[in-house]
């Protein structure tokens, strides 16, 4: 019957989740949010229809992120978040299990890759496999891990910022800070706060990174109107946001970011340090679309970095191609019977 197991991949996200079926790609990619009711803890909502709730919920509804810095914080919603996402990626009357193949962070600890397989397990695997999220991403970005040869991958999500120097299938040295998505919204907001006297949401806040942020200063600043709520009078109040400010508010978080990166090029091994230097590094992830990133990890390191084509892809794409060549990359992978 194995003619019938289904292989699927997930790349489990603090932000976002995505689900890749080899040979159809990624045919789900939606918020890692569950709303769920207070009173009988019932989930209500999964997904987008969740997100959507984020900071709009009256007291009966909670809607949170069960995912905190890349591991798993609230492990039932996950197990039901997981469960949904399969479910939706492979239709109602699925009989097979499916293999499934989860990615998890450079830094997850064994009990958190435990949780992760169990939880998968438990939403309807058949085997559960995870491997760290830097060589997925590599493997997606198209580079070929199996060489002797040094390849640099940042991956910067929404909870973590994983860094890695892969070679030979394997990770040679290696970094996870819990700096990254996230911590750059909560700057924004926290400085439009100390500013403007200002109180915006996260989603707002997300929307100011996207829309104005950038990691450098520019000549040309993009400018952008919030709207938020007044901390003095209470009442809903516009300001207007120039970019420069915002390089100026996360200014401590692409800090850490670039501190990471600097952390395992100098504990890198100098024939796979050469390496880097002619390939340059990868970035890849959500964050790393932040206008001029790029730029800032070459001011900051010197080595050129380069942004991944599709960067939010580039995970779920790894575990799509991993699932289809598990004997190449076995060495990467830790399975669950």
């Amino acid at each position: 019957m194995s003619f019938f197991a289904k292989k699927i991949g997930i790349d489990l996200g603090t932000a976002n989740t995505l689900v890749f079926l080899p040979g159809k790609g990624v045919v789900l990619f939606e918020p890692s949010v569950v709303a769920v009711s207070e009173q009988d803890n019932r989930i209500l909502a999964v997904g987008i229809e969740a997100k959507k709730m984020l900071g709009k919920t009256p007291d009966s509804i909670i809607a949170y992120r069960p995912m905190k810095d890349g591991v798993i914080a609230d492990y039932r919603v996950t197990e039901a978040m997981l469960r949904y996402f399969i479910d939706k990626a492979l239709g109602k009357w699925n009989l097979f299990k499916p293999e499934v193949m989860v990615s998890v962070p450079a830094g997850v600890t064994s009990t958190e890759r435990r949780a992760v397989i169990e939880a998968a397990m438990k939403a309807g695997a058949k085997n559960a496999y995870v491997v760290k999220e830097p060589i997925l991403a590599a493997i997606g970005a198209g580079i070929p891990i199996q060489e002797p040869m040094g390849h640099m991958v940042v991956d910067i999500g929404g909870g973590t910022t994983d860094v890695a120097v892969i070679s030979l299938g394997g990770i040679v040295s290696s970094t996870s800070v819990k700096c990254a998505g996230n911590k750059i919204d909560y700057a924004i907001a926290d400085y439009i706060k100390k500013t403007f006297n200002l109180a915006i949401g996260d989603k707002t806040a997300e929307d100011i990174k996207i829309t104005v942020g950038s990691a450098v200063p520019m000549e040309e600043e993009l400018t952008m109107t919030i709207k938020g709520r007044d901390f003095l009078s209470g009442l809903p109040r516009t300001a207007e946001i120039k970019t420069n400010e915002i390089v100026k508010a996360i200014g401590k978080e692409l800090r850490d970011m670039v501190k990471a990166i600097k952390d395992v090029l100098q504990e890198t091994p100098p024939e796979l340090a050469a390496d880097i230097i002619d390939q340059g590094i990868i970035m890849t992830g959500g964050s790393s679309q932040l206008r001029n990133l790029a730029e800032l990890v070459f001011r900051r390191t010197g080595v050129k970095a380069v942004v991944a084509k599709d960067p939010m892809y580039c995970v779920a794409k790894g575990t799509g191609i991993a699932l289809e060549h598990l004997d190449v990359y076995k060495k990467a992978v830790i399975a669950k019977r």
